[in-house]
């Protein structure tokens, strides 16, 4: 009797456990919360590629552009900048800049659209751009303050905006006003 109760207890947990480990392997996340981003290769911007002129040197386009990711024995003449990136959200750039020397100088260069700034400036715009909204809350936030402690009470999501020249009335034509005034004696 006593075993029998063991082995209907040993089946339950191992039925339970099973099953709970067939339902995670049909999840994608198997249980991380982050997935980094891959980033290959070298991000050269188009303000780089400006400073490029014919006849510069291999140090010259080294010194401006970096040193290249791809350079291949059989075509010591030709230099590639490629970028990869993949997010965590699985989205993917790619781009391409091929330089071509002939006689030891820049000759040309050739290439997809490049990004106009580096990545830790994007970085510094969206940072600015939050810190500019977090202004905004906190002016908001000081303004239903003062409001409340004059007594006027603002339900949450209610907005006080001045209204100069806008009907209260949502069918008047926009030229005609609400009421004719009343004269004063």
């Amino acid at each position: 009797m006593r075993s029998s109760s063991l082995y209907s207890i040993v089946r339950i947990v191992l039925l339970t456990s099973g099953l709970s480990i067939l339902g995670g392997c049909a999840s994608d996340h198997w249980g991380f919360p982050y997935k980094t981003g891959v980033q290959q290769g070298n991000w050269v911007t188009a303000g780089q590629v400006q400073l490029l002129t014919a006849g510069m040197t291999p140090e010259q386009v080294r010194f401006a552009l970096g040193s290249p990711t791809l350079t291949s024995i059989f075509r010591a003449n030709q230099w590639e900048y490629p970028y990869f990136y993949k997010s965590p959200a699985g989205k993917t750039q790619e781009r391409n800049l091929t330089v071509y020397f002939e006689n030891g100088v820049l000759a040309k260069w050739k290439g997809d659209e490049l990004p106009e700034v580096q990545p830790f400036q994007i970085a510094k715009e969206e940072v600015y751009i939050s810190q500019q909204q977090a202004e905004k809350v906190k002016l908001e936030q000081e303004r239903m303050g003062t409001l409340e402690a004059a007594g006027i009470p603002i339900a949450p999501g209610i907005s006080i905006q001045p209204a100069f020249g806008v009907s209260s009335d949502p069918y008047a034509t926009p030229d005609e006003p609400d009421q004719t005034p009343a004269q004063l004696n």
